[in-house]
């Protein structure tokens, strides 16, 4: 880890109380037997071949479709949304659209892995001047083509990879075991246990899927209070796992997730949340937890993977822009941080703007009217108010936008805070609630811009999740501009690397890999070790980078503006469980009409 890594990581994620729980907690019997029945069967998970597993993966789209309705009702009367309006899509399509497009490209990977020995990429990888592997993911069907025109994707990864031996980094699990028969397979398994997160409703699931059919272990998902009313919703979703013995759902709070994290049967943890959770888990509270991190002295000696959040930047490049383009980012930009209340690890958190660009103050002005038009949403996440007085406290220039009442808070964006004030809160601390910031950065050129932006996110901001950069196409006409486009990608520490779009699509598009960059170690967490999705199963990714137009029509989805998102969620839930040309007429009304 460099040292620009370590000074970034204090003091990190803000603190989250813990939320009371809906639902009665498992006692300890309780674990204990879903632990032994996942030990009884880790080996027996090993041992199921490809054909079976996708035949499984069939059987979990149907089931995890029939339990949507059950899903979103549930969901949207925990987050104090209304029924019927536009913000129910977000729950249709962060929730089980992305769970079924999970369950379907991993079943698409898993028949290449038998026929050709790894998932096939949609086109030719290459190796960049420096020698890095770069993979194409997406587009990777006709499907991605006709829902995202213009967008791409690709890992890249880790030096020391070739593209000789690309292959041989994918699908390692499903390697190791090939050709070997049921008798050798014996003691190979694993216990995984996953810490599911409270905000949105796939991490859960997705995160569980990836243990067993990436990693190949067994998992017992422990809920996060939040959210645990879905806890029930999951297990019917899942259920062909849980018949079969392969997965356990279990509810409780920190003193169940400390028993089952500290259980001899379990072999493995893969966490998201906060980092402040994460080294409670592995160090302990208190003085004694900060002196064993000090110390580099664990409670537990076990292989700990994390997503741990974010101080999400977005990188603006200075640009000929009119007042449609403003228009369009300020919306782009505001809904970065209005979806899911803000409650997101890759929520807009910082705008890093050229100080000296005409458009500066415009593009501002955009964030802030759409702000006022969107309605504050209820604030679900425990400790909201708090942090987001901690940082009007900090800055008490905040804009504001809508009343605070009934649980909502207002829309806050604290603009021109200082880059030199490395310490400030909007720089080191994650809001996880809906407060982003702005800054400008003294530069003489655009290329210049990007230069120093680069090194201000790597070098100030908190955390490596994830960042954006939005740039006009004509600035890419200039040849500097360009090859500056080209070193930032390269050089921003970042798991996900977005072009003009929120990262979060790095989340949703699966074949791409989410988390931190590596490089991180246990003491020093920052935004975690290792990713999850990943959906051409490599083994030594370093990033993700998706590329988008500067402007796309219609209205993407996950706009706070779009009109028609609740009805386009179901549908699109549905055509990702089964893609049927018979279903596009009635997504690109929905779509169309957005």
């Amino acid at each position: 880890m460099t040292a620009t890594q370590t000074d970034k990581s204090a003091p990190g994620s803000a603190a989250i109380p813990e939320a009371r729980g809906s639902q009665p907690h498992a006692s300890r019997e309780a674990m204990d037997a879903a632990l032994a029945d996942l030990v009884r069967r880790k080996d027996a998970w090993v041992a199921v071949d490809i054909p079976a597993r996708v035949a499984l993966l069939s059987e979990l789209i149907d089931t995890c479709l029939a339990a949507c309705p059950r899903w979103i009702a549930a969901a949207v009367e925990a987050k104090g949304i209304r029924p019927g309006t536009p913000p129910e899509g977000e729950e249709w399509i962060a929730g089980p659209a992305l769970v079924l497009r999970n369950l379907r490209l991993l079943a698409q990977s898993l028949e290449d892995v038998e026929r050709y020995g790894h998932p096939r990429l949609p086109g030719p990888p290459r190796r960049r001047p420096d020698g890095q592997v770069v993979a194409p993911v997406f587009p990777a069907s006709f499907w991605d083509k006709a829902f995202f025109p213009g967008f791409t994707a690709e890992v890249w990864m880790e030096p020391g990879v070739t593209l000789e031996g690309l292959p041989e980094t994918q699908a390692v699990a499903y390697r190791a075991k090939r050709g070997l028969p049921p008798e050798k397979l014996a003691g190979r398994g694993k216990v995984a246990l996953v810490l599911g997160a409270g905000n949105v409703a796939s991490i859960g699931p997705m995160d569980a899927l990836y243990k067993l059919f990436v990693e190949d272990q067994v998992v017992v998902l422990k809920m996060n209070p939040v959210n645990e009313y879905l806890g029930p919703i999951f297990a019917e979703a899942l259920r062909p796992l849980v018949d079969r013995g392969f997965l356990r759902v279990v509810l409780g709070g920190a003193a169940e997730g400390a028993y089952l994290c500290r259980h001899d049967a379990v072999d493995e943890i893969h966490i998201t949340g906060s980092d402040k959770t994460h080294d409670a888990i592995v160090y302990g509270t208190g003085p004694e937890g900060r002196q064993r991190r000090e110390e580099r002295r664990p409670l537990i000696a076990k292989r700990v993977t994390s997503e741990l959040g974010n101080v999400s930047p977005v990188i603006v490049v200075p640009g000929p822009w009119d007042e449609g383009d403003l228009a369009y980012q300020g919306t782009n930009l505001a809904s970065m941080l209005g979806n899911n209340a803000g409650f997101n690890c890759n929520a807009l958190r910082v705008i890093v703007q050229h100080k000296g660009w005409a458009g500066r103050a415009p593009l501002l002005d955009a964030v802030r009217a759409v702000m006022r038009r969107t309605p504050p949403r209820v604030a679900y996440y425990p400790g909201a108010e708090d942090r987001q007085k901690a940082f009007v406290a900090a800055h008490p220039e905040a804009d504001r936008f809508g009343e605070a009442g009934g649980g909502r808070l207002p829309w806050t964006l604290v603009a021109d805070v200082d880059p030199a004030r490395r310490d400030d809160i909007c720089f080191t601390t994650e809001a996880f609630c809906g407060v982003c910031a702005e800054t400008g950065l003294e530069a003489a050129t655009p290329a210049a811009f990007l230069d120093r932006a680069v090194e201000f996110c790597n070098d100030t901001l908190w955390g490596t999740l994830n960042a954006a950069i939005v740039v006009h196409p004509r600035s890419l006409e200039d040849p500097e501009v360009a090859a500056a486009l080209d070193r930032a990608i390269a050089r921003l520490r970042y798991g996900t690397v977005a072009i003009n779009h929120w990262p979060a699509i790095g989340y949703a598009l699966v074949a791409t890999t989410w988390g931190a960059h590596p490089g991180h170690e246990l003491h020093d967490i920052g935004s975690g070790i290792g990713v999850v999705h990943n959906g051409f199963l490599f083994d030594r990714p370093q990033k993700s980078i998706v590329r988008g137009p500067f402007r796309v029509k219609p209205t993407p989805p996950w706009f706070v503006t779009h009109r028609t998102c609740h009805q386009l969620g179901p549908k699109l839930a549905r055509f990702e469980a089964r893609p049927s040309l018979l279903k596009l007429p009635g997504l690109l009304w929905s779509a169309l009409r957005g």
